[in-house]
């Protein structure tokens, strides 16, 4: 439903009506209400649109943002140079501009900033907009038709400006970045294996790097189930046709293991380990760095939980590093359900990583490191995963603990951590860093819940929901986080000490005249670039707090 408001009168009237008049009158309120719809949209989107001579994309000027940097890394580190900030420009930020989209729920996706053009994914909407950094408007929409889950990639191939991103059903989509227009669309999946695409595809040279999140892990809340028989995977596509060079599984194809369900229902196996993480590349040593979830059901294998290093050019499995064993969970877990089956030796405690591995220049070595749902951080030896270092806060959760990664600069890892309140565990929302050589703690900061001023009205489950959950970004010698009751946060990368903060849970007048309002920060929403840094508001899944703004911020004058 693509409307204005955040409740439909009118499809709950149409609804009374066709109770009332029978199937005639209800087919006509149908088609009534999807005329109707359909005006909706073609008003919204062309209100989005700049004006006809303020449309022209300069894809020569450069490149200020992407979620994975030219190199293949994932740092989530901008230096001044690459931003158009300074850390005392983020001490003073102001709301530029806000832009709103009906039917929307949740802001989940990074963009690409390239010079004066924004490029962001509404992924509940099914569109990509080209939006002007300085006003908001959209020099061009691209509409592809079904739901998004990724963030952007972006790169020039034979001259050509390419965005690359992928949608629920499991389709990459290829796209000219001066125009719009489609370039191709092609599966991302498995050969005989089905997943979400939920992480942000990767370019290196002539192909697209796809993580696969193919688990089992919500139809095993289905008591007839038979849990459960996808898993993780990577494939490697060609940029210029989509084609596939190869294919990598986290594990052999599930088959029947003779165990019964508490309710008499076969059991299948093994599953799980998916990749709903963003690989990171190092040419340097020809490896594709991938980092997995849990196992979904027995028999549980060594590559869940992990991190595991593949062969750039052939896909081949090289090293696998597993940070916890036996972690089998699915949904039916939530409440004793029969598929969640419950071995001597089983975890089951979800404890997925849920952001990338980075790379990271630690003087006289490079280490591997990454952030995980437990509230572990680890740092590996690239070239063999053995482990160099590690830290763990609280005790995690299946929410996190780290829930979407780490970001890194120079000096220190910084781990966000969310640990939703009213759990009865040992929760400790916040922000701990590390310095990357030794692993040795720096500052933190734990955060409390701030209901005050109306807030507990605004915000459902205010006392519980104010963690950390969203990737943070360093720029220069700031690193930003937002919260679950959607705080902004800026801190000094150095002491800790807060420049900035923003409640962002409020109601929006947006450029396009949709009513906005925000919620939740989550996910991959942060980011940064040309003078501006960018907020998605809102991340109505798993309890949190719905929002649909995507919010500009830039230094005061």
């Amino acid at each position: 439903m693509f409307l204005l408001s955040r409740h439909s009168c009118k499809f709950k009237f149409c609804i009374s009506l066709a109770f009332l008049f029978g199937m005639s009158m209800a087919a006509s309120a149908q088609q009534e209400n999807v005329e109707d719809e359909a005006l909706v949209i073609e008003e919204w989107v062309a209100a989005s649109m700049c004006a006809d001579g303020d449309r022209s994309i300069d894809l020569n000027q450069p490149i200020s943002f992407t979620y994975t940097d030219s190199a293949g890394n994932n740092p989530r580190h901008l230096t001044v140079a690459q931003s158009g900030l300074t850390t005392a420009d983020l001490a003073s930020l102001e709301l530029a501009w806000a832009i709103a989209f009906p039917a929307t729920s949740g802001m989940r996706a990074a963009p690409v900033i390239i010079g004066d053009t924004i490029f962001y994914s509404a992924t509940d909407s099914g569109r990509v907009f080209a939006l002007d950094i300085a006003s908001g408007c959209a020099k061009w929409i691209y509409e592809s038709g079904t739901r998004l889950r990724s963030s952007i990639a972006y790169d020039v191939i034979d001259g050509q400006g390419i965005l690359v991103f992928s949608d629920m059903p499991g389709m990459i989509h290829a796209v000219n970045a001066g125009n719009g227009e489609s370039i191709w669309i092609a599966s991302g999946q498995a050969e005989n294996n089905q997943g979400m695409l939920t992480g942000t595809p990767v370019i290196h040279e002539d192909r697209v790097i796809v993580p696969v999140s193919g688990s089992g892990v919500i139809t095993g809340g289905n008591p007839n189930y038979e849990c459960c028989e996808n898993h993780g995977a990577v494939t490697a596509l060609n940029i210029r046709t989509g084609e596939k060079f190869w294919e990598y599984h986290t594990m052999p194809a599930a088959e029947y293991t003779g165990q019964l369900s508490s309710t008499g229902v076969r059991q299948r196996g093994p599953s799980g380990a998916p990749i709903w993480t963003t690989p990171t590349i190092d040419a340097e040593r020809s490896q594709i760095y991938v980092t997995t979830g849990e196992n979904t059901s027995h028999p549980t294998t060594n590559t869940s939980d992990a991190i595991i290093a593949l062969d750039l050019e052939t896909g081949e499995e090289k090293w696998v590093f597993q940070a916890l064993v036996n972690d089998m969970w699915n949904f039916g877990c939530t409440r004793g359900g029969p598929n969640c089956i419950i071995l001597e030796d089983t975890n089951s405690v979800d404890y997925d990583f849920g952001g990338p591995a980075v790379l990271v220049n630690a003087g006289d070595r490079e280490l591997l490191i990454a952030g995980q749902k437990s509230g572990d951080i680890w740092a590996l030896n690239p070239d063999t995963g053995q482990l160099v270092w590690n830290q763990r806060v609280g005790e995690g959760t299946a929410l996190g603990g780290n829930h979407w990664g780490i970001a890194v600069n120079s000096e220190r890892a910084f781990l966000t951590i969310n640990d939703p309140g009213g759990i009865g565990r040992n929760s400790v929302p916040g922000i701990y860093t590390y310095f990357v050589g030794t692993g040795e703690p720096s500052w933190f900061y734990e955060v409390e819940p701030d209901c005050s001023d109306g807030r507990d009205d605004r915000l459902r489950r205010c006392e519980a929901l104010h963690g950390f959950s969203a990737t943070p970004l360093s720029i220069d010698g700031a690193v930003i986080t937002g919260a679950l009751d959607g705080r902004l946060f800026v801190f000094d990368s150095d002491s800790g000490e807060i420049l900035f903060e923003y409640d962002t849970v409020r109601d929006y007048e947006t450029v396009n005249g949709v009513e906005g309002y925000g919620g939740s920060i989550d996910s991959h929403s942060i980011a940064a670039g040309s003078g501006m840094v960018f907020v998605g508001s809102g991340y109505g899944q798993f309890g949190q707090v719905a929002g649909n703004v995507l919010l500009a911020f830039k230094p005061a004058n």
